[in-house]
């Protein structure tokens, strides 16, 4: 696992994570998660948060860890292939916007968003919908979103 840096700039960058394994490199930046708990429901095997490091790519099939990946509502989870292995992940299309019951709005498909860092391409993202997010335009759960089960999986 390494720390890398994103594509914006500034002083408060967050981190991103990154985790490689041998067909599939895992990143994860810890502000954008929302605790929905796809990934360790989906593949206990590969996240293990009483582990560190706390995901293996190598402990399932590369395309099961982005089948599940996939899942994860917030992007804070992001996968690439190796060159060889396969293609990026693949936007939703057409383009969806959700809004949860406590305002979040939850949008896959092929986005750019624009924050204080700059523009990001995204597949997957939660954003704030009530203002009070400290990591906008991401929702953070600081605010009156924070709401514990708006982001269930079956209404998806």
């Amino acid at each position: 696992m390494t720390d890398v840096k994103d594509e914006r700039a500034g002083d408060e960058q967050p981190k991103l994570k990154e985790y490689e394994g041998e067909g599939i490199t895992v990143t994860f930046e810890p502000r954008r998660c929302l605790h929905a708990a796809e990934c360790v429901r989906g593949l206990p095997q590969v996240f293990d948060l009483s582990r560190r490091p706390w995901i293996l790519p190598d402990a399932a099939e590369p395309g099961q860890v982005e089948q599940v990946i996939r899942r994860c509502p917030s992007g804070a989870l992001q996968y690439r292939h190796h060159p060889a292995e396969g293609p990026p992940e693949i936007p939703d299309a057409p383009t969806t916007v959700r809004r949860t019951p406590s305002g979040q709005l939850v949008l896959r498909g092929d986005l750019l968003v624009t924050g204080p860092y700059g523009d990001r391409h995204e597949t997957r993202v939660t954003l704030c919908g009530c203002g009070a997010s400290e990591n906008q335009p991401y929702c953070d759960h600081s605010g009156p979103c924070a709401e514990p089960d708006d982001d269930v999986a079956e209404e998806r």
